[in-house]
């Protein structure tokens, strides 16, 4: 990794299966990107530092590392650590599921939005709306289509109900500096752009 302004993006981007951090980077520290990993994943997280004194190892368990391993070390031994933590984790569990946009992180697994520190908790309907126009990023997306996927009964579904989830969807992004996001295309839909 080089760039190390955008570690999230990239994080979202290749969905690693195990994270190697070290503490000393630039504009960040790991223990920052080890807690922000934290917030939307459950991947392993492996330290490799010579920063090891008991405090930052310490620091490093406590902020959500798997592992710590010192530098100097021996590669075997690295290897080692990395197979026992990646069976440990990939026997019993998998990463969560996320959708990056615009700087915006959606966690599908437990319905959250993570925008610049700050975290949104979206009800089952304001979850979907979001997913849905992720899903489809730059493309209108009929209300047709939006309400057959969030209400999918033969019961009639007042049109105005999607548009009251919509108006409370966009207030909560406002909240977070994600206001104007949702775009209204009168008389077809709605959309996001890319």
């Amino acid at each position: 990794m080089t760039d190390f302004k955008d570690v999230m993006g990239k994080f979202v981007e290749f969905e690693p299966q195990l994270v190697l951090l070290d503490i000393v980077l630039p504009f960040f520290n790991g223990f920052h990107w080890c807690q922000e990993i934290r917030k939307i994943s459950k991947v392993p997280i492996i330290f490799l530092s010579s920063a090891n004194d008991n405090m930052n190892i310490v620091m490093a368990m406590n902020m959500g590392g798997d592992e710590f391993i010192e530098k100097p070390f021996d590669l075997n031994v690295v290897t080692a650590k990395v197979q026992a933590v990646l069976r440990r984790t990939y026997e019993f569990r998998g990463t969560a599921d996320v959708m990056e946009w615009n700087g915006a992180i959606l966690n599908l697994a437990d319905a959250t939005v993570l925008y610049q520190d700050q975290k949104l908790e979206l009800s089952k309907n304001e979850f979907k709306i979001l997913q849905i126009l992720l899903e489809n990023t730059g493309k209108i997306v009929s209300r047709e289509s939006i309400m057959t996927r969030l209400w999918d009964s033969n019961e009639f579904i007042d049109d105005n109900t999607l548009t009251v989830n919509v108006a409370r969807l966009r207030k909560k992004m406002e909240q977070i500096g994600l206001g104007g996001k949702i775009i209204t295309k009168k008389g077809i839909g709605y959309m996001v752009e890319a």
